[in-house]
């Protein structure tokens, strides 16, 4: 059975018989322009010359066309290039001509050199570029009603190349009607035939001049916070937003136009994301033991991409949750197939497990992310907030200071300031622990403090999108809450970078611009998917959670601020407390937490005076003194309590 030819094949085949007609079409064109368009009027000798060669000249003007690469170029990409091929065969054509007619002395009149080559260039152009010109004289014809009315905002390279596309592409049937340049030296030109008609002030006049329902943002180079001036405008407005990516990843295949993103929720944020730079991570980590607890989570799972990136000695992963931690280790063998790579599963709260790792692999640098972080949740669970929180951190700081670790990173969050809840009031609790340890042990101890982080796991965006993809309501809890936002890369850089300058007892604070409304959030995650609030999608107040605030705060009134050399980066002033007292505090709390009661509640509050306690079925004051005062009599701590280690629990 003979082997069925293949779309390109039948182009080329269907190309070379339309050259055969063009080729022989100019010669005679070239005659009857010559002698008035009448067959009667051309000289016989002329006639019988041109003909005489037809065979020879198509024979040679095919192959000539060949080397130009006439039959191997995809012409709905033609440009410059492609022409430039055109030009090049048929002055080859010429060429040939010249010299087969002047070297067999065949009679010809002057102007077929002229007329002949001009015939032959016009001809091969049409047939090569007529589907570019059918597909833009009747596009709006074949998509109809279906087709995206467009603007286009930036007027540079990215534009030409989203114009390019679109204009071919058979899939995106948009009709770009407009382009928004705020350079006003561009104001009135064109650009593949649509107009530049003005700057950012007109977007939203011509929007509704043109009934647009798509937007494009083609420039990738613009800072955070001039995109977030332009979305703020194009929001205005009811229809698909769009970003281009850079121009870069077009060209390295990371992405196409037919893949324009839709607009993520941190271009609004309105901020440039930190940068840390690489050297600095490669030289802090470079030849050291890391041990990441959690490292299976959002954040620990950030961390151990970018350690492993630069060049550690032996990476150790500490997680209880095996199914994350199976993950980041195929991806991290994967990627790095020669790094040393431990993981371990288990509990921070296992005093012993914890005491083992430390005794076998001796880490040099501790980044310790687990933890429990679900406020509502907590609320209903504080004795489990306590252990893994607290005693959790207490156990893995009391390692690293026996087996000498050189540093140790508490990831902390904007929840410990004046927490009233249980989960940022262990948290608090987390950091006065390093703070201590950092007082009396020489391995240096400090806290990373960040607010919310988009895309980690149980965070509100993917929350959002849920229920924007289950057709709404989309769920907020108060009209007024507030939250700080920061992406993970931004997390993982201000922690890498807190190790790299811990110095001992810091509290790292991110300078994170202005908190945002969860509203606003909503709102604009539901309109970039196409909808309208309070229309298409219905946005319900739910009651503020138990433990939850209208808004966090980064620091303490008593902290203060330091600068570091990242501007974006600033460190807090440790709060004096009486560290005795704090010791006591902690073993009535163990105590009461792993009795599973209530009570250990009026601790945390002892610890925390800013925490509150909600629980309407608590015992009577007198009672919970009672036991508070039997418990502080068992206890009597005075240095560092190393039984904490001795609980598997």
């Amino acid at each position: 059975m003979k082997k069925r030819l293949d779309v390109s094949q039948l182009y080329r085949i269907l190309y070379i018989v339309v050259d055969i007609a063009v080729i022989n079409a100019s010669s005679i064109l070239a005659m009857l322009l010559r002698f008035n368009l009448s067959f009667a009027d051309i000289e016989p000798q002329y006639f019988d010359s041109v003909t005489g060669v037809m065979f020879v000249n198509t024979v040679v003007t095919l192959l000539l066309f060949a080397i130009c690469r006439l039959y191997t170029t995809l012409w709905r990409f033609a440009s410059i290039k492609e022409l430039v091929y055109i030009i090049e065969a048929c002055a080859g054509s010429l060429l040939f001509n010249i010299l087969l007619y002047y070297l067999t002395y065949n009679p010809i009149f002057r102007s077929y050199f002229v007329i002949y080559p001009a015939s032959l260039f016009l001809f091969t152009c049409a047939s090569r570029f007529s589907y570019r010109l059918i597909r833009l004289l009747y596009r709006g014809q074949v998509h109809g009603s279906h087709m995206r009315h467009t603007m286009i905002i930036g007027a540079g390279e990215a534009c030409n190349v989203v114009m390019k596309e679109l204009e071919l592409s058979t899939e995106l049937d948009a009709h770009i009607c407009c382009i928004i340049d705020d350079d006003t030296s561009k104001h009135g030109t064109y650009i593949h035939g649509v107009k530049v008609v003005g700057g950012r002030d007109k977007i939203l006049y011509y929007a509704e001049k043109y009934k647009i329902t798509e937007m494009i943002i083609a420039i990738p180079s613009m800072s955070k916070k001039e995109l977030q001036k332009i979305l703020q405008i194009c929001q205005q407005w009811e229809c698909d937003l769009k970003i281009l990516p850079g121009v870069y990843q077009l060209v390295n295949g990371e992405v196409t136009v037919e893949k324009l993103r839709n607009v993520n929720i941190e271009d609004l944020l309105g901020r440039d994301p930190i940068q840390i730079t690489s050297e600095t991570i490669g030289r802090y980590v470079s030849g050291k033991t890391v041990l990441v607890t959690g490292g299976g989570g959002s954040i620990g799972s950030e961390l151990c991409r970018q350690i492993a990136a630069n060049g550690v000695q032996q990476l150790i992963i500490f997680d209880i949750y095996e199914n994350n931690a199976y993950d980041i280790q195929q991806e991290l063998k994967q990627k790095y197939p020669n790094l040393d790579l431990v993981v371990l599963i288990g509990s921070v709260r296992n005093g012993r497990k914890v005491n083992s790792i430390f005794a076998k692999y001796r880490p040099n640098i501790v980044y310790h992310a687990a933890a429990h972080k679900h406020v509502p949740l907590m609320e209903d669970s504080p004795n489990e907030a306590v252990k893994n929180n607290v005693f959790g951190t207490y156990k893995v700081a009391l390692a690293a200071d026996i087996y000498k670790t050189e540093k140790f990173v508490l990831i902390s969050t904007d929840k410990a300031v004046n927490p009233t809840n249980i989960m940022g009031a262990t948290k608090r609790i987390c950091e006065m622990i390093i703070q201590m340890f950092s007082r009396r042990s020489k391995t240096e101890f400090a806290a990373v403090r960040f607010g919310n982080v988009l895309g980690s796991n149980g965070s509100v965006i993917p929350l959002f999108k849920r229920q924007i993809a289950a057709g709404g309501p989309v769920t907020v809890t108060h009209p007024d809450i507030i939250r700080y936002f920061m992406t993970i890369p931004e997390a993982v850089s201000l922690v890498l970078q807190a190790g790299a300058s811990a110095a001992g007892g810091e509290i790292f604070v991110l300078d994170m611009g202005r908190p945002v409304k969860i509203v606003d959030l909503a709102k604009n995650l539901i309109r970039l998917s196409g909808f309208t609030p309070g229309v298409d999608m219905e946005i319900t107040y739910t009651g503020l959670r138990p433990g939850e605030k209208l808004y966090e705060e980064l620091l303490m009134d008593e902290e203060g601020l330091q600068n570091t050399e990242n501007e974006l980066i600033h460190v807090g002033k440790p709060i004096e407390f009486d560290e005795e007292e704090f010791l006591e505090d902690l073993k009535a709390l163990y105590k009461l937490a792993y009795d599973e009661t209530e009570e250990m509640k009026y601790i945390v509050k002892k610890i925390v005076p800013t925490y509150h306690i909600r629980q309407a079925d608590i015992q009577r004051d007198k009672e919970i003194r009672k036991t508070f005062a039997r418990v502080f009599a068992d206890s009597g701590a005075t240095s560092l309590p190393r039984d904490f280690l001795d609980n598997g629990n």
